[in-house]
């Protein structure tokens, strides 16, 4: 389970989750997604690429 909201600033990041795994599986590059959503803190970035799903 990604967490509600970054830990180093706050900004809430898990509304983002979804879409961005799913754009990432249709073959778009990280960046391009990244910036789309409106992600442009470098530690809200971090917490969507370094995220891995333990809970299924």
């Amino acid at each position: 389970m990604i967490p509600i909201r970054c830990l180093s600033c706050g900004k809430p990041v898990s509304a983002y989750f979804d879409e961005y795994n799913k754009r990432l599986a249709a073959g778009e590059k990280s960046k391009d997604i990244l910036d789309d959503l409106g992600l442009n803190r470098y530690c809200c970035r971090r917490m969507l690429i370094s995220h891995v799903e333990t809970w299924e």
